[in-house]
């Protein structure tokens, strides 16, 4: 099996298979190694029986034959340990000294922090304190509840999830240091474990008298600084005679984490802040400066406000919304996109928050700005475009208010297909501004409609729409058939647009008149040169004597433009001026 380790994915695949293993996964790239200290290669893979994406985590005996049973209580504990800040386990393969861990598609979160060294002091902190507070959540959890140790609490056993959230893995030690034979006791050093001041007297072996937490505890402290000093490895702290921490060691740790954060440190076992004290602490909202760090992070509250959108009252909502879209331009793009992004288009789905659809769709949009272009039609187009099927007013005039913000990144199906069949109910809706609103909007996706839509059924809904009560919508309606022009067929043309303007020409509304003359003048070239001649200009020459000044003056421009157009053609024309003169010279 040596030099199955050394073939590519597929082909480590494809052998497998042949040996009888059924994978129920397809493996794909390889991820840089995590560390020295995994033992785990990471692929990028695919599931395969409905193309999920997810990881697979690769463990080969032959490479690392003593580490095994470590390899093998992961699996185990991963197996069973269920939790939201826990790496999410899918399936698994075991064979031959290999072990493969399928789970929910990550990736390292040491392949993300690179990213953010060029990141402003503050926005990185508020984004490591919550990553923090999501593995100092898991650890509680694994400590009270699980009433084990994780044991590798380090960055190489920390994952991102693909909406960014933090997640714990490396299950290798997870055990009870207390119970014979214990996995932690026994391979700490094997897996380069750091000693803690215990460890100076009593070796490993002194975990078994330890809290159960107390391994857990001065690892996240280890971590805490790792993340907060990544220029500073190893702080002098850590070596005997283990001195408290110095306030000039501190470095980018924030203050008011920086009092637990020694705690965590505490060479007496006993006496060491746990996990659990520390959640408590940073979720404390009156112990002043020192508490209260996880609360008053605005990571977490935006987290926290998703998780009771539906609960809040219509203030609060409205609050929080305005506190996602001031902070939207700091939030880390995967944490915008793939985390508040699609957990605002699921709140629309829900009746009871039509009302804040005026609010949502616009946050939506301002979201999607930061989604990339291979991602925008998946995360923000499709779920957009199934709200246009829901026949909430406010939902619609939302949507029909930001569609200035996707229009252009809708292609012709989606919007003849899945737009065009809810957006015409607008036309006849009783509520005014929607049959308004839904005229202006038509203007950005004309050009995507089906022939039949836009000569057929889109110009009945314009044409009972110049009859109707509201004069802004009359208005709105000859603008659009003026601009519809140009796409429309010939022979539609020859019928729709002489007739729109005249039926406009004759509205009470001096606006709509106005815009009937200037809807002339945009289609003049349409025209045919007769029509222009006998029909158009004679309806256009009635608005000259108009009682309103705006529309005479409209209207003197549209015969001068008319009469220079038709002047144009005159002077091309062959003329039978001689035939003309001849005869007169006859009679």
């Amino acid at each position: 099996m040596d030099y199955l380790r050394n073939l590519g994915s597929a082909a480590v695949s494809s052998i497998v298979q042949k040996s009888g293993l059924n994978l129920p996964f397809s493996l794909g790239r390889k991820l840089p190694p995590l560390d020295v200290l995994t033992i785990w290669s990471l692929y990028d893979a695919t599931k395969r029986d409905d193309g999920t994406l997810v990881s697979v985590f690769e463990f080969n005996s032959q490479q690392k034959r003593n580490l095994l049973p470590v390899a093998q209580n992961a699996l185990r504990n991963l197996r069973v340990t269920r939790h939201p800040d826990i790496l999410k386990f899918m399936d698994a393969v075991e064979a031959d000294g290999i072990i493969y861990i399928m789970t929910e598609r990550v990736k390292p979160l040491s392949a993300e922090l690179s990213s953010w060294e060029a990141t402003p002091t503050k926005d990185k902190q508020d984004w490591l304190v919550w990553g923090l507070h999501r593995i100092t959540n898991a650890l509680s959890f694994i400590n009270t509840s699980c009433n084990a140790a994780h044991g590798t609490v380090r960055i190489s056993s920390i994952f991102l999830s693909t909406s960014g959230e933090w997640k714990l893995g490396g299950f290798e030690l997870f055990s009870d240091p207390s119970q014979p034979n214990a996995l932690l006791v026994t391979y700490a050093g094997d897996l380069n474990i750091h000693r803690m001041p215990e460890n100076e007297k009593g070796g490993w072996a002194a975990l078994k008298d330890a809290p159960i937490a107390a391994i857990d505890a001065y690892a996240l402290a280890l971590l805490t600084f790792n993340l907060f000093n990544p220029a500073i490895s190893h702080p002098q702290f850590l070596d005997p005679p283990y001195n408290p921490p110095q306030p000039s060691t501190r470095g980018s740790i924030p203050p008011p984490l920086w009092p637990s954060f020694k705690k965590l440190l505490n060479p007496n076992p006993k006496g060491r802040m746990t996990p659990k004290a520390l959640l408590d602490v940073g979720m404390a909202e009156s112990l002043g400066e020192s508490g209260g760090f996880f609360k008053r992070n605005g990571l977490f509250k935006i987290c926290e406000g998703l998780e009771t959108f539906g609960l809040m009252s219509d203030a609060e909502r409205t609050t929080f919304l305005r506190i996602i879209k001031d902070a939207a331009p700091t939030l880390p793009p995967t944490f915008a996109t793939h985390l508040v992004l699609p957990a605002l288009l699921t709140s629309l789905t829900h009746a009871t928050m039509s009302i804040s659809a005026p609010s949502i769709v616009p946050l939506v949009t301002q979201l999607g700005t930061y989604v990339s272009s291979d991602e925008y039609k998946s995360l923000v187009l499709q779920p957009v475009v199934k709200l246009f099927a829901n026949p909430d007013r406010g939902t619609r005039m939302a949507l029909l208010d930001a569609l200035p913000e996707f229009a252009d990144k809708l292609d012709k199906q989606i919007v003849s297909e899945k737009i065009w069949p809810h957006i015409q109910t607008g036309f006849t809706d009783t509520i005014p501004v929607i049959r308004e609103t839904t005229v202006k909007a038509i203007g950005l996706l004309s050009d995507k409609f089906t022939e039949r839509i836009l000569n057929n059924d889109l110009l009945r809904h314009l044409a009972r729409l110049q009859s109707d009560p509201e004069p802004a919508i009359r208005t709105n309606s000859i603008i659009l058939i003026g601009r519809l022009g140009p796409t429309l067929g010939h022979n539609t043309r020859r019928k729709v647009l002489g007739a729109a303007c005249a039926k406009a020409l004759k509205d009470t509304f001096p606006p709509a008149r106005v815009a009937a003359l200037m809807a002339c003048m945009a289609c003049a070239d349409l025209f045919e040169v007769e029509e222009l001649a006998g029909k158009v200009v004679g309806l256009v020459a009635g608005a000259l004597v108009d009682k309103e000044k705006v529309v005479r003056d409209q209207a003197f421009k549209a015969v001068a433009m008319f009469v220079q157009v038709l002047e144009e053609h005159a002077a091309k024309m062959v003329g039978s001026t001689s035939s003309l003169i001849h005869l007169i010279r006859h009679d």
